[in-house]
């Protein structure tokens, strides 16, 4: 007679909430660069200020967008830290790096065809040296995390205080501009607290995530007003421990948004399916926006004043849509013609006899940017 099978214990549900996060942040990312990168490089002949309007609502995002996503990826990171060097070295620490080595030939090779557009890119063997090393692209999100885990390893024995003191004076220090960060280095330096505060207070942030509700958010979103704008009128942008703190309050705040979207069920779904398909857009918008603004950056600045009036006020959003839509259908048709690759770490080769292999980390713990590659 058989024993019965064991029953399987079921994974613990994805918070719904985080993959909102991660969507709606991905979209600010790609909203933030159509503005800064094409929107506001073309030559306006209008009436109103609407181009400014849209370049000081991107200015006012930018203490949310990749502060809330590594919040995030360090709550996914929480399992992950604890398992042996061998897996974690693999698993994340190779995976990032292998995907910003990847994707930094792609936008080497694409951006050497538009070389007026405004972006970091490398332009001898000089540049490649120090964009590889210490000076990462626009795709610095995936060495940040490849460096941020090593950290996390190191440090998953010491205190909570230990750990984020010191990574909370290196944002502080990097953000007031007292560390020389030349291209996205500064980035590296001011978002490695955050990672570490959502790995390190997971339980806290949970809570918080559980308590939310639309009072906290409005009283939370007028406080976050009140002070970007006060950081604006007085010029306090760079005051030592000002950035890091607004920062704190953004997440807050994003996260309390995330679960408010979360409850209204349509545009939870589309959000969240967004949220777990981030790598695809990140790593092939900015390729494919370089193009298209090498092709509509004439036409659109020659434009007469009616055609120009309707760009300035809906361009942002139409062009965020329509990359997003172009990078996911890339996605699935790369992966189709057998591109698995250009995602994902290919696997190592299976021993001929039977060993013990270590297994990999479940798919609802993998960090923010390569969630969608283990489904």
């Amino acid at each position: 007679m058989k024993p019965a099978p064991v029953a399987e214990t079921p994974a613990k549900p994805r918070a719904g909430w985080a993959d909102v996060a991660k969507g709606v942040c991905i979209l600010l990312v790609v909203l933030w660069h159509v503005i800064m990168k094409h929107y506001l490089q073309i030559t306006w002949h209008l009436p109103a200020p609407i181009p400014g309007l849209w370049g000081a609502f991107g200015d006012q995002l930018l203490p949310l967008r990749m502060p809330v996503f590594f919040t995030i990826s360090g709550l996914f990171a929480a399992s992950a830290v604890q398992r042996s060097w061998k897996v974690t070295a693999r698993s994340r620490i190779a995976r990032f790096y292998y995907l910003y080595a990847i994707w930094f030939t792609v936008h080497t090779v694409v951006l050497s065809m538009v070389p007026r557009f405004d972006t970091l890119a490398a332009h001898s063997a000089l540049d490649v040296l120090e964009q590889v090393t210490i000076t990462p692209t626009n795709l610095w999100y995936l060495v940040a995390l490849a460096v941020y885990f090593v950290v996390a390893k190191l440090t998953r024995n010491l205190p909570v205080a230990v750990v984020l003191g010191p990574a909370l004076l290196l944002s502080a220090v990097a953000s007031a501009g007292l560390l020389a960060a030349p291209g996205n280095r500064g980035q590296l330096y001011q978002n490695l607290f955050f990672f570490l505060a959502g790995l390190r207070l997971k339980p806290w942030v949970e809570r918080w995530a559980r308590t939310a509700n639309r009072r906290r958010l409005l009283a939370g979103g007028a406080a976050y007003v009140v002070v970007m704008l006060a950081i604006r009128l007085l010029g306090a942008k760079q005051w030592f421990g000002v950035w890091p703190a607004v920062c704190a309050l953004a997440v807050l705040v994003g996260i309390a948004a995330a679960v408010e979207l979360d409850r209204w069920a349509w545009v939870s779904r589309l959000l969240a399916d967004l949220g777990r398909n981030t790598l695809p857009i990140y790593v092939m918008h900015m390729p494919l926006l370089a193009l298209l603004h090498a092709a509509l950056l004439k036409p659109f600045s020659s434009a007469g004043t009616p055609v120009q009036l309707v760009l300035a006020v809906f361009l942002p959003v139409v062009l965020t849509a329509l990359l997003v839509t172009v990078c996911l259908t890339l996605r699935r048709g790369i992966e189709a013609a057998g591109g698995s690759w250009l995602f994902e770490l290919p696997a190592r080769r299976q021993p001929s006899r039977k060993e013990p292999t270590v297994a990999e980390p479940a798919w609802d713990d993998r960090p923010t940017m390569v969630l969608p590659l283990v489904r």
